[in-house]
């Protein structure tokens, strides 16, 4: 299968837009109207530059309100589609995109829409070209891909087909289940599927209009059965290109070469879903990208904090009252490893920057194998020279720039591990902590949606606890990203905006989790070796006793430890956490019960308050 967007998904002129394209590996593009409108190259030069640039001109769109009209508007709209014509030709490309009217002079009358349509088709075909014919979800009498199939039917002209758009499809389906099937579309003639154009999505309780015009996303980015219905369009015998058509306001906004690649990764993870979908004949007629499989994940080896001399040597000290060990120098630079029991903590004294979650590594059972797919879905590995008796790991770069690295833990020369000399502390649990929970990292809001992709996509997790809260200077968007095992657990969360200096708290907070299985234990231990636990209002205990039937002795130890409380049904999350080290990291200790999965994501607009109170003094 071949891959195009539409130039409507990216920001820039025309000539940014192809460029971004092309170098993000696309093999076409449709060419949105208004921006040939706005460039100054003749469709002369557009075609030859996308020539020279390895892009085909698929489509030409849209061309709106043509069809069920008067006969004087027809005339009109005849003329119009002539000139849009002349046009195509000159771009090089012989298919046209027809919307379904919206226009108020537009009749109810399938009859008559088939008879213009047919019209058009005769008028195309005497040049060469074709008409895609696209219901939207908002069209005035034509708003299924059933109704569009059948205006189609009814015209019969082989230069006419249909386009069929996910969003359209996949939003009304949501909306009115009885009234439309996206099953239904592989039983279209696969000749009469002229084009298939493709957005994620997030589902919304809004205006269709405004859900598509806003919130469209790349595939896997949004909660769409985006691979059940790409399959069913190629089980009807759609052979053309797999193309974009994303209205983001975010993706209009950013720099294009991003925004592309982002989109290329996308098409990429939703072929090689497709193909684990696709049946052993459909398999057979239908070449779909396989990147190596992710290979299973075994847990987070480490978390790796860049850190400068003071806020090093500070945090160092920080690690040890909570009960980690200073367990080894690295072989060849200024980075220190801590360890309680499987919780693994470097420090990075080669920083220039302020404090901040620097590297995660993967444990994976093939770190080979994780790197390609990584490469294989547009995340090159990073540069690295590893020195003598290190050994010789992969990283890639997150979208935030956090490094993610592919490992095995060991001490043999394939374990990185191997990398430290041992400075023979004893490993010993004196605050019961056990391993590393999870892993929070803050996103740009601009490239949240593209770092669930990313590790989706590169890692294989699975997006889980989608929320969003209220917090002190904002709404605050979360997600989480998990293997099925629970083993890889990263929080991201990301604020829409932050400006003025009036409330610098801690506008891009990251931390890392550290497990227990006694947190009352823990914190006590805590803070009797000197930890800077983290106050929590007294008027958050009182709300707790007033909204929960808990014990009263329960509630007096988490008062008494600064332990936050959630639960979920029978399960229940308790946690506490250090005060910010530095500009914006912090530890937090958590303790799971029955289960629970999520990341008390409720009592985050509390954290937040109390840590804009310790910043304060």
């Amino acid at each position: 299968m071949t891959r195009s967007m539409a130039t409507v998904c990216l920001s820039g002129t025309l000539e940014d837009k192809l460029d971004a394209a092309a170098a993000a590996g696309f093999d076409g593009v449709e060419i949105f109207e208004s921006d040939l409108v706005s460039s100054p190259w003749s469709p002369e030069r557009i075609r030859e530059h996308c020539a020279e640039s390895g892009l085909s001109v698929e489509m030409y769109q849209p061309f709106r309100d043509f069809e069920a009209v008067g006969p004087e508007t027809l005339a009109r709209n005849l003329r119009r589609a002539e000139r849009k014509f002349d046009l195509m030709q000159r771009l090089g490309t012989d298919l046209l995109l027809v919307c379904s009217s919206t226009s108020p002079e537009a009749a109810a009358d399938d009859d008559l829409a088939a008879e213009h349509l047919r019209t058009l088709a005769e008028h195309a075909a005497e040049r060469g070209l074709r008409i895609a014919y696209e219901a939207l979800a908002w069209g005035r009498h034509v708003d299924t891909w059933e109704h569009s199939a059948e205006i189609v039917r009814r015209a019969d002209h082989p230069a006419l087909g249909l386009c069929l758009d996910s969003f359209h499809v996949l939003s009304r389906a949501q909306r009115d289940p009885e009234v439309t099937d996206p099953a239904g579309v592989a039983r279209i003639p696969g000749e009469k599927v002229f084009f298939l154009q493709l957005a994620d999505a997030p589902y919304l309780e809004t205006d269709v209009l405004q859900w598509s015009r806003h919130h469209r996303l790349f595939p896997g980015q949004g909660s769409f059965a985006l691979a059940e219905f790409t399959a069913a369009v190629l089980a009807a015998g759609y052979r053309g290109p797999l193309s974009l058509e994303v209205f983001n306001d975010v993706y209009r906004q950013a720099e294009p070469g991003r925004v592309a690649v982002d989109a290329m990764r996308s098409l990429i993870a939703l072929e090689e879903e497709v193909g684990r979908r696709a049946d052993g004949p459909e398999r057979e007629r239908v070449t779909l990208t396989a990147p190596p499989q992710a290979p299973e994940l075994a847990g987070i080896a480490f978390a790796e904090l860049a850190v400068d001399a003071e806020w090093g040597h500070r945090i160092a000290r920080v690690l040890a009252a909570m009960g980690f060990a200073h367990r080894g120098e690295h072989r060849s630079k200024p980075v220190q490893l801590w360890q309680q029991g499987d919780a693994r903590i470097l420090l990075n004294f080669g920083a220039e920057q302020d404090t901040a979650v620097s590297a995660i590594a993967v444990e994976t059972a093939d770190p080979e194998a994780s790197a390609l797919r990584a490469e294989a879905l547009l995340a090159p590995r990073l540069p690295r020279t590893p020195g003598p008796a290190e050994a010789d790991l992969s990283a890639v770069a997150a979208p935030d720039g956090t490094e993610v690295f592919f490992c095995r833990t060991g001490a043999d020369s394939t374990g990185w591990l191997s990398d430290f000399v041992l400075t023979g502390a004893a490993l010993d649990t004196p605050t019961a902590l056990t391993r590393l929970d999870h892993v929070a990292l803050a996103q740009p809001f601009d490239h949240f949606d593209e770092a669930t992709l990313f590790y989706r996509a590169v890692l294989g997790l699975a997006p889980r606890h989608d929320s969003e809260f209220a917090a002190p200077f904002g709404l605050v968007r979360h997600r989480a990203v998990t293997d099925p095992g629970g083993r890889v657990r990263l929080a991201l969360h990301g604020t829409v905006l932050r400006r003025g200096e009036w409330a610098p708290g801690v506008p891009d907070p990251q931390h890392v989790a550290l497990a227990t299985d006694d947190i009352i234990a823990s914190a006590r231990a805590m803070r009797a070796r000197g930890v800077p636990l983290l106050s929590i209002p007294d008027n958050y205990y009182d709300d707790l006793e007033a909204r929960l039937d808990l014990d009263p002795a329960l509630v007096a130890e988490l008062r008494e430890c600064q332990v936050l409380y959630d639960r979920d049904a029978d399960c229940e999350f308790f946690h506490c956490h250090t005060e910010v080290l530095g500009g914006r990291v912090f530890f937090e200790v958590v303790q799971r019960t029955g289960g629970y999965a999520g990341y008390g994501a409720v009592n985050a607009p509390v954290r937040m308050a109390a840590h804009r109170a310790a910043r304060r003094g």
